[in-house]
């Protein structure tokens, strides 16, 4: 009931901010003009006093830069909604609201007429082509070209340190090893240069061409009159919501949540999409259930069927029961100490040594690696007690009938005992996935970033990138909606981000609920 109420209150909250609502324009009484969204109407309990808050948008135009503003109802005379009046999403400085008046797109070239809104379209369609075959092109060979730069780089600091390494060997060997490496560092130093030229040059010439995009604007008229031109590289994207069509609303409402799905976030995480955030956070799951699980389970079998009853079970049991309330800041503290600075410093100090001699940890600082084992440990406890407890339950008559056919203590193990507790497994995998994905104190200490410049995931050898930094949705959450200096804007994002880590929770434990329920109906007549 409490998960129901929950998706409505966010569903509503969240999504429901996607929905192309009418843009209002309300005169007031002192001449002023207001063009904005109406949010919300308050009403004060003692003086009876209505307001109301508009979102004006315009940020930039504001003298303190901010996009929410309230109004007393009583200076409000006239309300109107102009059906010509354009809202634009933008990278940058939130949306904006205004009425078209022309286009001036001096490096363009596309059809004109005398419509505006016609010239409008194919100047951003124009701005658009060009960004993806020249602007995005360059991106992506610099992109490839930064990978190449580190992957020399750090080869100049392998050879470096093997240089130091070699001048304090014996003496007659020295000679050979400065000559070889002299003639191989000069050629990692050329190369080194080479790629930093043609990726300086690159960068010139995308400077260059997105200075030339963002001469050609489009000149819109705000509520106050003023005309103000909007370049049209920064424009997402355009609709005007007074003159939209059901149909209309829905496809631009659908482009949103698309939108969501599959891009970065932008404007301080406030807009744009979560793919970073959802991909984190459906990969540190995954690591962390594979780090945890099969831990978990066989510290349970060790327990509940090999050790012996005495005074060290006893107090490993008690252990194991109160990790499962340490709370989990403390379990965060463990993962730096132990896991970064521990495991990930003496992997740095035997496979990367060349890199801590220079300062530049790999593994010795943090990334989702840590925070999987982090989260893994937090929830070890969890899935140790449910299968105890699930190999407890399994009566003793079906262990003395297997011990009878012949069957030794393994083979009663793994042909008897462990199909019949899984789902009492499985069970604990759940709630130990479960608390692990809303987990974000511990993540702080050991790999979540606010915007991380890469996927852990990607086409570059070794493909998987466990060292690396990432998103995660609980974060994303704590974010905006506590560190955010805008946060009537970012309140959408946050509901929006709340809903889509409870689905997430709720497909995996969906998913493992029927892996469960399976193995219960498959294994249900040897309980009988």
């Amino acid at each position: 009931m409490f998960t129901a109420l929950l998706l409505v209150v966010v569903l509503v909250n969240g999504l429901g901010a996607f929905w192309p609502g009418p843009v209002v324009q309300a005169d007031l009484a002192d001449g002023g003009t207001i063009l904005g969204k109406w949010i919300r109407q308050e009403t004060d309990p003692d003086t009876k006093a209505r307001t109301v808050q508009f979102k004006t948008a315009n940020r930039e135009l504001d003298p303190q830069r901010m996009d929410f503003h309230w109004y007393p109802m009583e200076a409000i005379r006239h309300l109107s909604y102009p059906p010509n009046v354009f809202v634009l999403e933008r990278v940058g400085n939130g949306d904006f609201y205004g009425f078209l008046e022309d286009v001036s797109a001096p490096c363009l070239v596309f059809a004109s007429g005398d419509d505006a809104k016609k010239r409008f379209e194919a100047a951003i369609a124009e701005v658009r082509r060009q960004q993806a075959a020249e602007v995005q092109t360059i991106a992506r060979r610099l992109s490839s070209l930064n990978y190449e730069l580190q992957a020399v780089r750090h080869a100049i600091l392998r050879l470096e340190y093997r240089r130091k390494r070699a001048a304090q060997g014996p003496a007659s060997a020295d000679s050979v090893v400065s000559v070889e490496s002299d003639d191989r560092l000069a050629q990692l130093r050329r190369e080194e240069q080479r790629i930093k030229d043609q990726s300086d040059g690159l960068v010139a010439e995308k400077l260059a061409r997105e200075e030339a995009l963002r001469r050609n604007v489009a000149l819109f008229r705000v509520g106050s009159g003023q005309v103000h031109p909007i370049p049209l590289v920064d424009i997402v994207r355009w609709y005007q919501p007074n003159a939209m069509g059901l149909a209309a609303k829905l496809g631009h409402y659908l482009s949103k949540i698309w939108e969501l799905l599959t891009e970065e976030p932008r404007e301080s995480n406030t807009e744009g999409g979560l793919f970073p955030a959802i991909f984190g956070t459906v990969m540190l799951v995954f690591l962390m259930s594979v780090a945890c699980f099969p831990l978990g389970v066989l510290a349970g079998i060790y327990l509940g069927e090999y050790a012996r009853e005495g005074t060290l079970v006893r107090l490993v049991r008690i252990a194991v029961n109160n990790l499962a309330g340490i709370p989990s800041i403390v379990y965060g503290i463990f993962g730096l100490g132990f896991f970064i600075y521990g495991l990930g410093g003496l992997v740095d100090r035997w496979f990367f040594p060349e890199r801590v001699a220079a300062g530049i940890p790999t593994y010795g600082t943090g990334g989702i690696l840590w925070a999987s084992m982090t989260l893994g440990l937090l929830t070890l406890p969890v899935v140790i007690v449910a299968t105890e407890e699930a190999l407890r339950t399994i009566p003793r008559g079906f262990r003395e009938a297997s011990y009878a056919l012949g069957a030794t203590k393994l083979q009663t193990l793994v042909r008897v005992l462990l199909p019949m507790a899984s789902p009492g497994m499985m069970t604990g995998f759940i709630l130990a996935m479960a608390r692990a994905a809303g987990e974000v104190a511990p993540l702080m200490i050991t790999g979540v970033v606010k915007l991380a410049p890469t996927l852990p995931l990607d086409g570059h050898f070794p493909f998987f990138h466990l060292d690396r930094k990432f998103m995660h949705l609980g974060f994303h959450i704590f974010d905006i909606g506590f560190q955010s200096p805008n946060v009537e804007a970012s309140k959408p994002m946050v509901y929006v981000t709340t809903l889509l880590l409870v689905l997430i929770v709720l497909v995996m434990s969906s998913a493992a609920i029927y892996l469960r329920n399976q193995m219960r109906k498959r294994y249900q007549s040897r309980t009988v």
